[in-house]
């Protein structure tokens, strides 16, 4: 009886202790959400919640339900909260559900966001930047609001892998640029609300979608209104500047077949106006029911010129015939000689899709709409002498290579010959300007324009008529071996679809009488480089700035590296390619332009790399350049952040000439930091910051390229050191005094000492 009495006691006790074990929350949890209430400033509103510790789980925190010891689900909507999100997120692995709509959050989006959420929901906040990338890798995501915040910059091409989104709502923000080809990859989207912001282009991209709901208004979308858009429900498009009436249907008018691919069958069979299927009217191709169909045309002749008697004779001549056609058909096969191998695709059917690209071409679709016609004399002629507009439309739009040597005029035009070896290139969002346009904006590529020079070429500021100022690059053709107008073309196609708020935008290129322009952005501060080797008393970099720079840079080496596809090493990191606008935000040039050098190899090597005491050692001795050599060159960009050292100095004793060999053994020794600090600071920076700021240069700038980290991994890192500086300003503000100024996160406009 005791015994029972005894294991019963016994088993009570254990199921209790094991439901307790369940109910501890995941320490990393623990953590993520500790720092989320310290970064939304302890809001007395969420209940149960603490900085350091606790048990969500466990215990009773607002708002947060789990499943387990895992958080599920996060919803503290209308609470009036007012700071950040903080940084660590991403620790959230089981969390599916985040509303924490209709608050006073602001600050830019955290980079890293948990990555399993169905549901998102941070509408009606004061939240700005732009998207952040890591909702790329969200593929759980099926509810994404971000309206009515702050928003700006480009959409990002983050779409490509949300195949279980249905509801996207970014309305009410400030985003400005045209739509990222992956959203028209979203193949689950009903309800789309782009409406109150500053997007530009075209709209053909959303048209194979199938909307429940699609609101585009008040935006300054252009061209024509797709005509699937008005088989949508609830359709709102006011507001732009659309051609009036819908699209034409593409080919915009119904033309006639082509007549060459007759010449290879009885002329006589089909009538002009016979429909043209998908088979192309393969007729050599077709089945015994086609046959008698291609003698319909005689027979109903025969009829009705004769009885009843004659139409015995009609069957034995449509035999007759039709004797005759398979003889000559096969004729007609002999002859010729296709390197198809398919039996269902001929000639026929490859010249009348050809046709139809061409036609398509010069329809009013998103294409021809991204992309300024250049004028005649921007692109080498034809061996044919065609130069009508429709052609140069067609080579701007399509892959703009130059047409091989038709038999005719005619044939140039319909065989599809533009652009057929290359296949189609992805469209060129940046606008065309002429030679005589940028000569006029920058005074003649005067003197008193140059804002800039590297090895590839020139940068001049450039003024136009309208007010607007750009900066025009303008390309050393000896540095630059292309090829042909190809390769030009294909590194401004890829250029200009770059899409992060870290890189400077390409809005425009020429390439005519052989000379070869970029123009982009105008970035009011100039490089990194100016700031900190020329400084004066008004322009010295406080420490946030300079963690806040390189901050913005590594997003931005992030982004080439493990955002685009295929990968972008950059080459040419320096701190003179790191432009600073107004705010001190860092925009990274040159970004892509390596790829002009690819066929030469002398001339990567010697070119298109970074300036001498930014190479690592690998690349420096073979000139062979991985993404590994860009984590090396940030290192040195950054111990030029820290000492304000160029990274090779010949005025200095031999052993300091070298930055990183003179700073790489003090790195981890304290005092020596210290000292190591650019003495323009004037010693106003935390102890803290320094130190772990040196540690990420001691692993960016080791010798081995394998030891070096990912620069998604130095974004964290550097995430983490930003934030957990703008905690202690918090937390110990009113025992700092001059250091809470000192401390302040990189957000304010104290940027300058």
């Amino acid at each position: 009886m005791h015994m029972g009495v005894a294991a019963l006691a016994v088993s009570v006790l254990l199921l209790v202790s094991l439901n307790s074990i369940r109910s501890i929350t995941d320490p990393d949890e623990v953590d993520a959400l500790g720092l989320l209430y310290s970064s939304l400033n302890s809001p007395p509103q969420l209940s149960g919640w603490k900085s350091i510790g606790g048990d969500p789980c466990g215990e009773s925190w607002k708002g947060v339900s789990c499943f387990g010891s895992a958080v599920t689900s996060i919803e503290v909507a209308g609470l009036g909260l007012n700071g950040t999100l903080g940084y660590l997120l991403s620790n959230l692995l089981y969390l599916k559900t985040m509303d924490m709509s209709n608050n006073y959050i602001h600050e830019p989006v955290p980079y890293q966001l948990p990555p399993n959420l169905t549901y998102l929901n941070l509408a009606n906040n004061n939240l700005n930047g732009n998207l952040p990338y890591s909702i790329s890798s969200m593929t759980s995501l099926i509810y994404l609001n971000f309206s009515h915040n702050s928003l700006s910059q480009p959409i990002g091409d983050l779409f490509a892998n949300l195949q279980n989104l249905s509801d996207l709502d970014v309305s009410f923000n400030n985003l400005s640029g045209d739509l990222p080809n992956s959203i028209g990859l979203l193949t689950n989207l009903s309800r789309l609300y782009l409406q109150n912001n500053q997007l530009t282009g075209s709209v053909n991209i959303l048209s194979n979608l199938d909307f429940d709901t699609l609101n585009i208004a008040n935006n300054h979308f252009t061209g024509w209104i797709p005509q699937e858009f008005f088989s949508i429900p609830n359709l709102v498009v006011g507001g732009n500047v659309f051609e009036n009436g819908p699209a034409p249907p593409p080919p915009p008018y119904t033309p006639p077949p082509p007549r060459k691919p007759h010449k290879h069958h009885n002329q006589n069979e089909a009538p002009t106006n016979a429909p043209i299927g998908d088979d192309g009217q393969e007729s050599n191709k077709e089945s015994s029911s086609s046959k008698k169909r291609l003698t319909a045309g005689p027979i109903v002749g025969i009829i009705i010129a004769g009885s009843v008697v004659v139409a015995l004779f009609a069957i034995l001549a449509t035999l007759f015939c039709l004797h005759k056609y398979t003889k000559k058909r096969n004729k007609n096969q002999n002859k010729l000689a296709f390197p198809l191998g398919s039996p269902s695709t001929g000639v026929n059917k490859g010249e009348w899709h050809q046709f139809s690209d061409y036609i398509s071409s010069h329809a009013p679709t998103e294409w021809s709409s991204l992309t300024r016609e250049p004028p005649l004399s921007s692109y080498g002629q034809s061996r044919s002498g065609v130069k009508d507009i429709h052609e140069h439309k067609l080579k701007s739009s399509q892959s703009a290579t130059q047409l091989k040597s038709p038999s005719s005029e005619k044939i140039d035009k319909t065989s599809g010959k533009v652009g057929s070896a290359r296949g189609p290139r992805i469209p060129i969002t940046a606008a065309y300007y002429s030679v005589a346009a940028l000569q006029t904006a920058t005074n003649s590529f005067g003197q008193e324009s140059l804002i800039g020079e590297g090895s590839l070429g020139r940068v001049y500021r450039a003024e136009f008529s309208d007010g607007k100022i750009l900066a025009v690059k303008k390309l050393d053709s000896s540095a630059l071996p292309l090829e042909d107008e190809e390769d030009f073309l294909d590194v401004v196609s890829k250029m200009s679809r770059l899409r992060h708020p870290n890189i400077t935008t390409l809005l425009g290129y020429c390439a005519e009488h052989g000379q070869h322009l970029l123009v982009y952005e105008y970035i009011a501060n100039g490089a990194l480089h100016d700031l900190l080797h020329f400084p004066n008393e008004s322009r010295t970099l406080s420490w946030n700035a300079r963690v806040k720079v390189a901050l913005g840079t590594a997003r931005a080496l992030e982004y080439l590296h493990e955002v685009c596809l295929p990968l972008i090493v950059h080459k040419s990191l320096k701190s003179a390619n790191i432009l600073l606008d107004e705010d001190l935000n860092p925009h990274l040039s040159d970004c892509g332009l390596a790829a002009l050098t690819r066929n030469n190899e002398r001339q990567i090597s010697t070119e298109m790399v970074p300036s001498f005491g930014y190479s690592a050692p690998e690349s420096a001795m073979s000139g062979i350049y991985t993404v590994k050599s860009d984590v090396y060159s940030f290192g040195v960009v950054m111990l030029e952040l820290l000492t304000g050292r160029k990274p090779l100095d010949s005025s200095r004793t031999r052993t300091e000439q070298s930055l990183v060999r003179w700073a790489t053994p003090q790195l981890h020794d304290i005092d020596a930091l210290a000292k190591m600090v650019d003495p323009a600071l004037k010693g106003i920076y935390p102890a803290k910051s320094l130190s772990r700021f040196a540690d990420i240069i001691a692993l960016c700038v080791q010798p081995e390229p394998e030891f070096r980290p990912p620069m998604s991994e130095v974004v964290q890192a550097l995430i983490r050191l930003m934030q957990r500086t703008s905690l202690i300003r918090r937390t110990s503000a009113d025992e700092t005094g001059l250091s809470s100024r000192i401390l302040e996160d990189e957000a304010t406009s104290d940027v300058f000492l």
